[in-house]
C-alpha cells in the first residue's frame, strides 16, 4: 500500500540564501537549509522568528526578495502554488464541514479531474492508512478534532505531493491529545517516508518528533541539528534556553586565576575549571561569561560530596509527581535542580549543590556564542 505513494513521496528540499523583507523589517534573514529526502524537520521558534514566513515562501504563497528554493534538483522558487506539487497543512485544517470525509480525500482529485473509479481506489487507500475508513460517510463538521487532522493530512496526501508543509497543525489540541496526535503523526510519516517541514513555537513537539530542528529568531537561523545536537551543544545562548525544560540555569561569572588554578568566578561561589581555562582564553571576547548547566546536572545533597560542592539554601520546591524542581539560592543568585519526587526539602533548609563538570557549558557574555 505505501509502494504506490513512494515514487514521488520524500522530495528533497534546499533553500539558498532565501531573504523575505517587508518593508525596512527581514522577516527571512538569507536562510540557508537543507531537508534530506524522506526527512521530519521542524522550524522552531518564537513568534516573529520568521518560521511561517519560510513556510509561505516554500508553498509559493509568498514572492522571495531574493534567495532560490530547490525540489531535488528543480528550481521552483517562480513557480505558482498550483505547479509546487505541495501539501498544506495548517493551524485550523481546513476541511470542508459540510462533506463527508470521503468527499474531502476526493476533493483533489476531483479538481484535476481523475476519473471516479481512480479517485474511489486513491481514497480507499488513504482511508485505510489513516484508519478513517469507518467514517468516510461522515460529515467533516461532526468529526473529532484528531479525525479532522487525519482528514487533513488525508486530502493533501492523496495528491502524491513531494513533501509536507505543516504550520502548527497540533495547536488547537489539549494536551492529552497533542500528545497521541504527535506519535500519529510520526507513524505516518515513518510510514510514507515523507518529507515533512512542521512548523511549531513549542520545543516538545520538535524534540519528540524532528529528526532534525532549525531554531530561528529574528528571521536568522541560530542552529540546526539533531535534538541531542541541540540539547548537549547549542551553539548559542539563545539555543541552550530555548530547548529543554525546565530551561538552563544561566550565571554571570569571570575567569580568574587563583593558588595555581583556574575559577569561574560567580561572586557568590566559584567553580574550579583549570582544565577549561585554555579553551576559554583561547575562544572568549574578553573576560566577563556566562555558565550554563541544565538542571538535571545540579546534584543537591544534604552533606558535601568533596571540596568543590557549594552550600546553597531552598528557595522554592515544585512538585511534579515523580520528580521536583527545587530551586535554590547562593547569595543572589538562583540555581534550579531536578530531584526525585521521593526527595523533601524545606523552604530555608540548606543543603549543598554540585555541578556535573562534563555538562557544563560557557558563554561569552558579549557575542553570547558558546565557547563549549
Amino acid at each position: 500500500m505505501v509502494g504506490d505513494y513512494m515514487e514521488r513521496y520524500g522530495k528533497s528540499l534546499r533553500l539558498d540564501k532565501l531573504r523575505k523583507e517587508f518593508g525596512t523589517l527581514v522577516a527571512v534573514n538569507d536562510l540557508t537549509l537543507e531537508v534530506k529526502s524522506g526527512e521530519f524537520v521542524s522550524l522552531l521558534g518564537p513568534s516573529g522568528c520568521g518560521k511561517t514566513t519560510t513556510l509561505n515562501m516554500i508553498a509559493g504563497l509568498l514572492t522571495p526578495t531574493s534567495g532560490r528554493i530547490y525540489v531535488g534538483d528543480t528550481d521552483i522558487t517562480d513557480l505558482p502554488p498550483i505547479q509546487r506539487n505541495v501539501g498544506l497543512v495548517f493551524q485550523n485544517y481546513a476541511v470542508f464541514g459540510h462533506m463527508t470525509v470521503y468527499e474531502n480525500l476526493a476533493f483533489g482529485l476531483r479538481v484535476r479531474k481523475v476519473p471516479d473509479e481512480e479517485i474511489r481506489r486513491e481514497v480507499m487507500k488513504v482511508a485505510e492508512m489513516l484508519e478513517l475508513t469507518e467514517i468516510l460517510g461522515v460529515k467533516a463538521g461532526r468529526l473529532r478534532l484528531d479525525e479532522m487532522q487525519r482528514t487533513a493530512l488525508g486530502r493533501s496526501m492523496i495528491t502524491k505531493p513531494a513533501f509536507f508543509l505543516l504550520d502548527e497543525p497540533l495547536s488547537n489540541l489539549d494536551a492529552g491529545l497533542r500528545s497521541t496526535m504527535r506519535v500519529e503523526l510520526k507513524r505516518i510519516q515513518r510510514e510514507l517516508q515523507q518529507t515533512i517541514i512542521y512548523v511549531t513555537h513549542d520545543q516538545i513537539e520538535a524534540m519528540a518528533m524532528a529528526d532534525r530542528i532549525a531554531v530561528m529568531n529574528f528571521g536568522v537561523l541560530q542552529q540546526y541539528g539533531s535534538r541531542e545536537q541541540l540539547y548537549n551543544h547549542p551553539a548559542n545562548k539563545f539555543v541552550a534556553n530555548f530547548i529543554g525544560s525546565p530551561t538552563m540555569n544561566f550565571i554571570d561569572c569571570t575567569l580568574i586565576e587563583k593558588n595555581g588554578k583556574s575559577y569561574l568566578d560567580a561572586s557568590d561561589f566559584q567553580v574550579e575549571a583549570t582544565n577549561l581555562a585554555d579553551t576559554i582564553r583561547k575562544h572568549a571576547t574578553g573576560s566577563e561569561l556566562i555558565m550554563g548547566i541544565r538542571p538535571e546536572d545540579v546534584y543537591v545533597s544534604r552533606q558535601a560530596k568533596g571540596a568543590d560542592s557549594i552550600q546553597s539554601e531552598v528557595f522554592m520546591v515544585e512538585p511534579l509527581g515523580a520528580k521536583s524542581i527545587v530551586t535554590l539560592s547562593i547569595g543572589k543568585i538562583l540555581v534550579k535542580s531536578i530531584v526525585p519526587g521521593t526527595f523533601k526539602a524545606d523552604l530555608g533548609e540548606r543543603l549543598w549543590m554540585d555541578f556535573n563538570m562534563d555538562k557544563l557549558h560557557v558563554f561569552d557574555s558579549k557575542t553570547e556564542q558558546a565557547i563549549f
